[in-house]
């Protein structure tokens, strides 16, 4: 018998973030959830959350004064998961042009750039940043024998509807260099976007699960259901 992971999900703590919000959501599914900056909290943790607000290149820099940038690649090389809300998934990114050009975590290649010019059916400029709720629809299938495959199959979102309603409050998008990288998309005006990625252990959103109702709180029972499963499993294996 394996012994037992911690069970409770890491918040991580970098001064830029929803903490409470998402410390809220974890409450309201029975997820347990540290809010913390602690390296060693966040590496014995079941699962890894960072969420983020505000500008890229600060919360960089936040991260590498707490020493987090090498903890966060390493989460992200192994098999717990490593979920990114919002500003937290655009750090996962190679770069960002938020403000000049800076580094990201660069776990999932890509660049975060801002909206170009989105616009509605009359050709009126939309408002950036976006603020209120969108809809995340799967992402097209790259051929004829992809569309048999769920692309949410096993992942969080697996019990959403296409379409789902989020809330989404950003002026900047990812552009992953994968297209397998994208999770979900949506519409802002006439512009597409990567509104959720995935790649191994890793999810990201873009908008906000815990700021989403109903739909974001199934987000966060996915996740505790699957660290009440891998626990299970671990006392059987």
């Amino acid at each position: 018998m394996k012994p037992p992971v911690e069970t409770y999900a890491a918040i991580v703590d970098y001064g830029l973030g929803n903490l409470r919000s998402v410390q809220n959501a974890c409450v309201a599914v029975g997820l347990a959830s540290r809010i913390t900056s602690d390296r060693r909290e966040i590496l014995d943790a079941a699962a890894v959350i960072l969420p983020g607000v505000g500008a890229f290149g600060d919360a960089m820099q936040a991260l590498a004064r707490l020493d987090l940038v090498a903890v966060l690649q390493d989460v992200a090389d192994g098999e717990r998961p490593f979920v990114g809300v919002c500003l937290g998934l655009q750090l996962l990114m190679s770069e960002s042009e938020e403000f000049g050009s800076h580094r990201g975590l660069d776990i999932i290649p890509g660049r975060v750039v801002r909206f170009d010019d989105p616009h509605d059916e009359s050709g009126a400029r939309l408002k950036i940043p976006q603020v209120g709720w969108n809809r995340i629809h799967r992402p097209a299938a790259g051929d004829a024998s992809a569309k048999t495959i769920d692309p949410w199959s096993n992942t969080l979102l697996a019990d959403l509807p296409d379409g789902g309603h989020m809330y989404f409050v950003h002026s900047y998008v990812a552009r992953p260099a994968n297209p397998d990288d994208v999770l979900s998309i949506s519409n802002y005006g006439n512009i597409q976007f990567c509104s959720g990625l995935r790649r191994g252990n890793i999810t990201a959103f873009q908008f906000h699960p815990e700021r989403s109702g109903r739909n974001g709180l199934t987000i966060y029972r996915a996740l505790a259901q699957r660290l009440t499963r891998e626990r299970r499993e671990g006392f059987d294996g």
